[in-house]
């Protein structure tokens, strides 16, 4: 989504050659009401919008929907970067851009997505946490629990390979993508976070595992 008429038609004309069908919203209200009566799979979401701003956008979007955000921004700051994938982004490119650099981003977070939904529901310790991969819902003793998207893909990682230990920099690569220029260490506040939803004693943790200089892992026995 963008309100620059031309680079909407020219990234909407790279993305059909690439075998992508598009649709174009000029205004943030235009986007939401798209995504409320039409199946959506990536939106590409720019700042700068004639009505709403494209955070607000985001969050609304993230507020109704697991659909993947591909944002795009002018504004070059770290912690611009930051405050957009803590919102709900899934990628941050910032102008000017290459419209190739585009399509390759949205296939990469397309792949990431589909490697999520390659299981619809696994259950740990005779359902006292289920992962519904289909939905990307999280139960808890039978009680869905709210996370953001960073906090479901870590555990959707995580869980998928019980026992196998990841390292900051592994978990950085698969939630963030490969080009996160961030700390590893902010890994650390959203396992911290992951903790304080799914463990009954988040000091003495059941499934998500520290990896003492090295990352995390996930115990738990499928039933």
């Amino acid at each position: 989504m963008d309100d620059e008429e031309k680079i909407r038609n020219v990234l909407s004309s790279y993305l059909v050659n690439a075998g992508f069908q598009t649709l174009e919203a000029e205004t943030g209200t235009h986007a939401l009401d798209l995504l409320k009566n039409r199946s959506i799979d990536l939106v590409v979401l720019d700042l700068m919008l004639p009505d709403l701003s494209g955070e607000e956008v985001c969050r609304e979007i993230r507020r109704r929907s697991g659909v993947p955000i591909l944002m795009l921004t002018a504004k070059v700051e770290e912690q611009h970067r930051i405050d957009g994938l803590s919102m709900g982004a899934d990628d941050y490119v910032i102008k000017p851009f290459s419209p190739r650099e585009i399509v390759a981003r949205g296939r990469a977070i397309l792949r990431r997505v589909g490697e999520e939904w390659l299981a619809e529901r696994i259950s740990f310790y005779d359902g006292d946490l289920i992962l519904d991969t289909k939905a990307h819902t999280v139960f808890k003793k039978g009680q869905p629990i709210h996370l953001t998207p960073v906090e479901y893909r870590l555990i959707q990682m995580l869980a998928r390979h019980p026992g196998y230990s990841f390292s900051r920099e592994d978990l950085i690569e698969k939630v963030f993508g490969f080009d996160y220029e961030g700390e590893a260490r902010t890994i650390d506040q959203h396992m911290k976070n992951l903790r304080n939803k799914i463990e009954a004693d988040p000091k003495h943790p059941v499934y998500l595992k520290t990896v003492f200089g090295f990352g995390y892992r996930f115990d738990g026995e499928k039933s």
